[in-house]
């Protein structure tokens, strides 16, 4: 051994244990752990945010090392096939819906006739795993994240693990896309570029994404390189890129009147009609009007007829049933209310915010979609994942306080009938909640204070 590596083993001889044990507690979630084993899940998952905590506290300007640990906390997955989430059976059926000639939004799997279930390897198997809620729903997956699904279709071939570690290969692609645009973006931002390190090592990032296969760093990846070009005076460039990030999942939708008072009125329309132009030309060829009818009616039931881990809904519902309200009927009602109440959230944050600058339009996505997860009835773990990268361009940190509190949420599978522990579901927002109002009062104290003549 050269005195070289010796000297660099002694420099960094803490982070590498570190990271040692890092890959070991990721290697047992992978492929050891069961979903319904809360209390391991917690204690590993505390057990590698705080070596998450440790690692970027020892090596936050050591970027080789950081990223080679990254990656291979990343690449334990490999052949592991998701313990904590089904929904990778929904993405695996729809790439071969399509690569076998059939539209996944005009069928719904639990309704698949003998030509279809012929046609899909492993098609029974698929139906099962995936659950009664895929099954009796057509896709809800926008057109840009069904071609990661073809993908996984066309080069995993009729195998289910070739075709899951497809869409883990596309997705490590995607965090190290997110790396090196976040890094810039951040450099662009005036913030540390060392700040990437809360997503790229994050356990809910690794887990939710590499490990259970949803498609957010698909999406960041687009939206992350899209913010950067829009603040390098490439609105174009950036309109394209951030319209397939809305064609992977929907939420940056929800920013797009911001750019109204980010941009000058004749860039902002230019903007506008990229973003149209490029989503049209994703939507044709799925387009039947049967598909758009069914999309938006799938869509819908998210708002009004499920509920996960939610904050503010609880309360309300919790009021409700005592005043003999019906759940089912509340719900609906609610679901109904929170567009409402978003449209003008996002009216209001375009109308007053200073969005020009930069870091003000991150901040302003940031807490539009903190609102929206607080009103929302289904707040996933992997949901959480957008707002620990949109925080790290800001001053806020209270995202980071809630991608280690999310998983008190898996709580809701110790049971084979999911029944959520609201108790923990309190403490989980009473915390985040708790975080965000004392940052939100801190960072604004001199303009809600002292504010200026």
């Amino acid at each position: 051994m050269t005195n070289k590596v010796t000297t660099y083993l002694k420099l960094h001889k803490v982070a590498l244990v570190l990271g040692l044990l890092s890959l070991v507690l990721y290697y047992y979630l992978a492929y050891s752990l069961v979903r319904s084993e809360f209390l391991q899940l917690i204690g590993l998952y505390a057990a590698l945010f705080l070596l998450c905590f440790k690692i970027i506290q020892f090596e936050k300007w050591n970027t080789r090392l950081v990223l080679i640990l990254g990656i291979l906390f990343r690449l334990v997955f490999w052949a592991a096939i998701p313990e904590l989430s089904q929904d990778f059976y929904r993405f695996i059926w729809d790439g071969q819906m399509i690569v076998n000639g059939f539209n996944p939004y005009l069928h719904e799997p639990g309704q698949a006739g003998q030509e279809i279930l012929k046609m899909i390897p492993h098609a029974n198997e698929l139906i099962a795993g995936m659950g009664d809620l895929h099954a009796r729903n057509f896709s809800n997956y926008p057109p840009v994240n069904q071609l990661v699904f073809i993908l996984a279709a066309w080069l995993g071939g009729s195998s289910i693990l070739g075709q899951v570690i497809v869409l883990r290969t596309i997705l490590i692609g995607a965090d190290l896309g997110i790396f090196y645009f976040g890094r810039k973006l951040l450099q662009h931002l005036n913030v540390s570029p060392h700040m990437i390190l809360w997503y790229f090592l994050n356990p809910l990032v690794i887990i939710e994404l590499s490990g259970n296969l949803h498609s957010e760093g698909f999406m960041l990846c687009l939206f992350t390189m899209a913010m950067y070009f829009i603040f390098a005076k490439k609105s174009t460039v950036g309109g394209i890129l951030y319209a397939l990030s809305i064609g992977v999942k929907l939420i940056p939708f929800m920013f797009l009147p911001l750019f109204l008072s980010h941009f000058k009125i004749k860039r902002a329309f230019g903007f506008y009609m990229v973003i149209g132009v490029v989503l049209l030309l994703c939507i044709i060829p799925f387009y039947t009007p049967e598909m758009i009818h069914n999309f938006s009616d799938t869509l819908g039931l998210w708002f009004s007829n499920f509920e996960f881990n939610a904050g503010l809904y609880n309360g309300v519902k919790y009021i409700g049933l005592q005043l003999d309200e019906k759940p089912w009927e509340m719900i609906k009602t609610y679901g109904k209310l929170v567009p409402v109440i978003m449209l003008v959230i996002i009216f209001f944050t375009t109308l007053l915010r200073k969005n020009k600058e930069p870091r003000e339009l991150m901040v302003s996505m940031l807490l539009i979609l903190t609102a929206y997860y607080l009103l929302s009835a289904t707040v996933h773990p992997w949901y959480i994942v957008f707002l620990v990268l949109l925080c790290l361009g800001t001053e806020y940190r209270y995202p980071i306080f809630w991608s280690a509190l999310v998983i008190l949420s898996y709580s809701a599978y110790i049971h084979q009938e999911t029944e959520e522990k609201l108790g923990l579901i309190f403490l989980e927002y009473f915390i985040v909640i708790g975080v965000l109002i004392y940052e939100f009062f801190r960072i604004n104290k001199e303009k809600l204070f002292f504010p200026k003549n």
